[in-house]
């Protein structure tokens, strides 16, 4: 393969997660007043951290979140992702064809990407290879998670390749020096594509740009 190490995001690259949080984060910042739309939710929401999100949230509605706003949302996607979550299409084949390291670096907790590649049946391909931007206090898009990823795994940026599917990700992996895969929407190629990531739509296509 053209890579000794392969990174992997959690969230709308493993498991078809992103579309449900957007969701349940869109209805709350509507109820607030602020009238967004998923694309907006694509945009501005995937792959930053929690916190950014919900200080975005209460900027555009003008108004605070309740105190409880956190576990609220916590509660209601961790329901969500037990009844509604899938892998993403073609990923388990895709997994089965790698013949070098791989991992999971995601802006999630460490319970919440357990869970989700539980649910999906992948967590057996990941276990001690799960890393979590909680536990070094880094969010994307700074670059530290993916330069913790690699260090740990062995390899240096120059020999990893990262799949990301948010703007976050993409802007962390170039600023740490990897290469980046985007896995894209209609709706979110051309911005992937300004920030240096080269883009592709199947799963299924995504073995031959490894190679």
């Amino acid at each position: 393969m053209k890579y000794k190490c392969i990174i992997f995001d959690c969230d709308g690259v493993l498991v078809d997660s992103e579309e449900i949080s957007s969701k349940i984060l869109i209805d709350i910042a509507n109820s607030l007043g602020a009238e967004i739309d998923m694309k907006y939710a694509d945009i501005n929401f995937t792959g930053k951290s929690l916190e950014s999100v919900f200080l975005h949230i209460e900027k555009i509605a003008g108004k605070n979140l309740p105190k409880n706003h956190a576990q609220d949302y916590r509660t209601r996607t961790f329901e969500a992702f037990k009844s509604e979550l899938n892998p993403i299409k073609g990923i388990h084949n895709l997994l089965n064809e790698i013949s070098v390291p791989y991992c999971v670096a995601s802006n999630g907790p460490t319970d919440k990407i357990r869970l989700n590649l539980s649910i999906t049946k992948l967590l057996d391909k990941f276990e001690n290879k799960i890393f979590s931007a909680y536990e070094i206090k880094s969010w994307k898009p700074d670059p530290e998670l993916f330069l913790h990823a690699a260090k740990t795994m062995g390899f240096e940026p120059s020999e990893c390749v990262v799949i990301e599917d948010s703007l976050a990700g993409i802007i962390a992996a170039r600023k740490g020096g990897f290469d980046v895969l985007g896995y894209a929407k209609n709706r979110t190629h051309e911005a992937f594509e300004k920030e240096g990531a080269k883009v592709f739509f199947e799963m299924e296509t995504l073995i031959n740009l490894l190679k």
